[in-house]
């Protein structure tokens, strides 16, 4: 389990010790790292002392910790999401201190490192040494099927849905290691998408030469969450029967999922868990986490050199660095943004704050309210289902009568920002949450019927 409960933080344990060195350091620029610890984000990064402190239990003060321009609707932060205050001010914080002592800096990088994966622990409710740190989704995915021991003999299932970085990721390893390739369809209306006939069809899709199902949680052009404790609980069944060797694992993309849905990383039940940080968890731009089972992380091979200090010892005294760390070691080494990967407990520590299940029930009451009025509009066809247990912040329409690329740029006539589906042919989305009030709903649902 993580290291700190939470508890523990919201009683204001603060960062780990190892870091109030450069935490100082920070907080003389208004770094939010050490301000943020008697709950409030108002650390001055800009030297503003008037700012309102921080109430976590007030959506509006929650709304005014982020720089956005208010005079628009933000309903494509699950693309890129803008940071807030505490986030913002931690990353200036410690580019100060990178610029004005890079090497005394540097010689915090481990503890900091360490503490983005005790808070990352905290949010999952995991093991922080199971988990790696990356720059985005799509690194995390590279990291985990380019690293899987498979050989020509054995099978990997997708699906037509998932991503084109899940996809690309897997024929990049393919190419490379011969394994076969499958992409199998778990509906074909998404709206009409049902808990047993997705279960059912990954089911029939394995063969016993299948050792990956690499899924999606939350499907990026159709808003569909897949029933993944289900997934995991069926394929826990056929892996009964099997050998270690043959067992199943099971991955899944979690980027639209990690920051809006209310689940530990037991309750999701997965292997392996690969996220970006900075879509609905609102973390620094260019962060992602892949958390995986021990077991999981044994079946891998790392592809770049870890700079883990575990595996920079071993190294130096010739021998091999111990697989307890296997989180650490699964890290990419080299230099990265370093003041951006610092920061990510700080976004992890603005969600607790609010608490993870109240901002999964903001995004989830908004998403249900949107789908119904949309329902309602001439010309619009809600493709995300309307069961709330497969279906989460994501709300994916298409349009019969107007281009999706036009509606885009017709809805920021009207100050609101959309998004388009990866997947052919483009769906028009909205991702309600926490930056989004049920008025402004109102108001997008208006413009929608305006100009379909």
């Amino acid at each position: 389990m993580a290291n700190w409960t939470r508890r523990d933080f919201l009683a204001g344990s603060g960062v780990a010790a190892g870091a109030l060195a450069l935490g100082a350091a920070c907080t003389s620029n208004g770094s939010g790292t050490s301000t943020a610890d008697d709950g409030n984000s108002n650390g001055g990064g800009s030297g503003d002392d008037d700012r309102p402190d921080f109430d976590a239990r007030d959506w509006a003060s929650v709304r005014e910790q982020f720089s956005l321009d208010t005079e628009l609707r933000q309903y494509a932060a699950f693309l890129l999401a803008g940071h807030p205050r505490m986030v913002a001010d931690a990353i200036d914080g410690y580019r100060s201190a990178l610029d004005r002592d890079p090497q005394k800096a540097l010689g915090d990088a481990g503890t900091l490192e360490g503490n983005a994966r005790d808070l990352a622990g905290t949010y999952l409710d995991a093991d922080p040494k199971d988990i790696a740190l990356t720059d985005s989704t799509t690194a995390g995915l590279g990291l985990v099927y380019g690293g899987m021991r498979l050989s020509s003999r054995l099978d990997v299932i997708t699906t037509v849905h998932d991503h084109y970085a899940t996809h690309e990721a897997l024929r990049l390893a393919s190419d490379r290691d011969g394994f076969q390739v499958r992409r199998i369809a778990l509906y074909e209306d998404p709206a009409q998408a049902t808990l047993d006939g997705m279960v059912g069809r990954i089911v029939d899709a394995v063969i016993p030469a299948t050792r990956v199902v690499a899924l999606t949680w939350v499907h990026s052009s159709t808003g569909v969450r897949l029933p993944i404790k289900s997934i995991c609980g069926a394929i826990a069944e056929i892996n009964a029967g099997r050998s270690e060797d043959g067992r199943i694992l099971v991955c899944l993309d979690g980027a639209h999922g990690l920051g809006v849905e209310n689940r530990t990383i037991d309750e999701i039940g997965v292997d392996f868990l690969i996220a970006g940080t900075h879509k609905w968890l609102f973390g620094p731009r260019g962060t992602g986490i892949v958390w995986g089972k021990p077991e999981a992380w044994a079946r891998l091979r790392p592809s770049v050199p870890s700079f883990a200090p575990v595996a920079i010892e071993a190294w130096a005294n010739g021998t091999t660095p111990a697989a307890q760390w296997p989180g650490q070691l699964a890290t990419p080494g080299g230099y990265h943004s370093f003041e951006h990967r610092w920061a990510l407990g700080e976004a992890f520590k603005f969600h607790l704050m609010i608490g993870r299940d109240r901002v999964a029930d903001r995004t989830r009451v908004q998403a249900a309210a949107l789908k119904e009025a949309l329902a309602q509009i001439e010309g619009v066809k809600v493709l995300t289902p309307m069961d709330e247990k497969l279906s989460s912040g994501i709300v994916a329409v298409q349009l019969i009568r107007r281009d999706p690329f036009e509606m885009i740029e017709l809805l920021r006539t009207h100050n609101i920002v959309a998004s388009l589906g990866p997947h052919n042919p483009r769906t028009l989305r909205f991702g309600p949450s926490i930056v989004t009030t049920p008025e402004e709903g109102e108001e997008l649902v208006e413009s929608i019927a305006a100009l379909a």
